[in-house]
């Protein structure tokens, strides 16, 4: 393999909240495991491996002209945006004026949601969600309305679209969260799930914010649909928001950008964006996305998605075959797994909360999935060398998961 994912890489002291912010954080990091274990981090979701050589290149090449002043986007920041969507997601049609940048995927959020909607009006998302939306779309007034996604006879994660659409009647909502790959569930959406999503969302004249942060990390042949492409209404009623940061491990340096189509809907965005006068890019991210976007990022990408794909099936066959009590789904895309301990907990009289202490005293970082509202759960971050998948397999059950 020409890069380099199986290398255990020292993050401590370089400003990682992934290994430096353990037991600072109270309800929402681990605490440190005890004397004896090393860390393997599994909570926060950033990865665990260095990123691709062009982005670090590239932020070098720039760094070296001594001055950082004022600056515009450059046009080939806006062509690597549109070469990567036409090669990785087939997207057609996408130019400059459709682009937009945005500090963070949320940051679109909620410039889109406040731009549509008013502090007290009702949100619809689908349950389990990140909890970067439920802290986002509450602090700024918003009442969150959930509709459940419900797990088939096979397992699968599926939306209920006769609840959406009875929620969205019941509480007028009019804005809808849609997480296309999905967050913590790991569902890569099928087109006929998109399309009978977005009917719904035409039918109670809905606007859709859809969060594709996940789309480029896709799990054995799977394949991202955007939301954007699967009707001529879908691709003018949704805002879509991506960014290279989950990519390529480069959530520190702050950079996500919007694609819309209508340009009703991008006027009242990219004017919401604007009032705070703080929506503006880093000139060294620009250059790291423009490096991240080069042939040589689609190469790591997809040795990327190789060694994650072997990291959930290995991690999925090992607790599907040693933890009876334990469900979870096989993730289609993302590097998280969402284990339901319920069964579990009850058949060992042990609560969710003193089970994640169990994981964090031997060194499994994992993170309480109560958080992302799936009570008895556990959010378990996988984007790490294999090595140390293993090693946190086997600390659960000679420690952890023990009968």
């Amino acid at each position: 393999m020409q890069y380099d994912f199986t290398s255990v890489m020292d993050r401590h002291g370089k400003d990682a909240l992934a290994v430096d912010a353990l037991g600072t954080m109270p309800d929402m990091a681990p605490t440190p495991p005890k004397d004896g274990f090393s860390l393997i981090p599994m909570w926060v979701a950033d990865m665990n491996f260095p990123t691709v050589p062009t982005v670090t290149q590239a932020i070098i090449d720039r760094a070296q002209h001594p001055a950082f002043g004022y600056f515009t986007p450059t046009d080939e920041y806006f062509d690597a945006i549109i070469d990567w969507q036409r090669k990785r997601n087939g997207v057609t049609g996408l130019t400059r004026e459709h682009i937009g940048y945005e500090n963070s995927v949320i940051g679109g959020l909620i410039s889109t949601l406040t731009a549509f909607a008013a502090p007290g009006d009702a949100v619809l998302l689908h349950s389990p969600t990140y909890i970067g939306f439920t802290h986002s779309i509450e602090n700024n007034g918003f009442r969150i309305v959930h509709s459940p996604l419900k797990r088939d006879d096979q397992g699968v994660w599926r939306m209920d679209f006769d609840d959406m659409d009875r929620q969205l009647k019941e509480n007028n909502i009019h804005v809808a969260v849609f997480c296309s790959p999905h967050n913590p569930c790991g569902r890569v959406w099928e087109r006929w799930e998109i399309e009978r999503a977005m009917d719904v969302y035409r039918a109670n004249d809905c606007i859709v914010i859809a969060d594709e942060i996940w789309s480029d990390i896709i799990l054995d042949g799977h394949q991202h649909i955007p939301t954007q492409s699967v009707s001529e209404d879908a691709r003018e009623r949704t805002v879509a928001l991506y960014a290279p940061t989950k990519t390529f491990n480069l959530a520190g340096l702050v950079n996500s950008y919007h694609i819309i189509y209508s340009k009703y809907l991008r006027d009242r965005v990219v004017a919401k964006g604007s009032k705070s006068h703080y929506n503006e890019m880093n000139v060294l991210s620009m250059h790291a996305l423009i490096g991240a976007y080069r042939p040589e990022g689609h190469e790591w990408l997809d040795q990327l998605c190789q060694v994650l794909s072997g990291n959930v099936s290995y991690a999925y066959d090992y607790i599907s075959t040693h933890f009876p009590g334990v469900s979870l789904f096989k993730p289609e895309g993302t590097y998280m797994l969402l284990l339901d301990c319920s069964a579990w907990c009850q058949a060992h009289g042990v609560d969710i909360k003193q089970l994640e202490r169990r994981g964090w005293d031997v060194g499994v970082a994992w993170q309480d999935g109560e958080m992302f509202n799936a009570p008895c759960s556990i959010r378990m971050n996988l984007a790490l060398p294999f090595s140390l998948v293993v090693e946190a397999m086997q600390r659960l059950e000679e420690y952890v998961l023990v009968d």
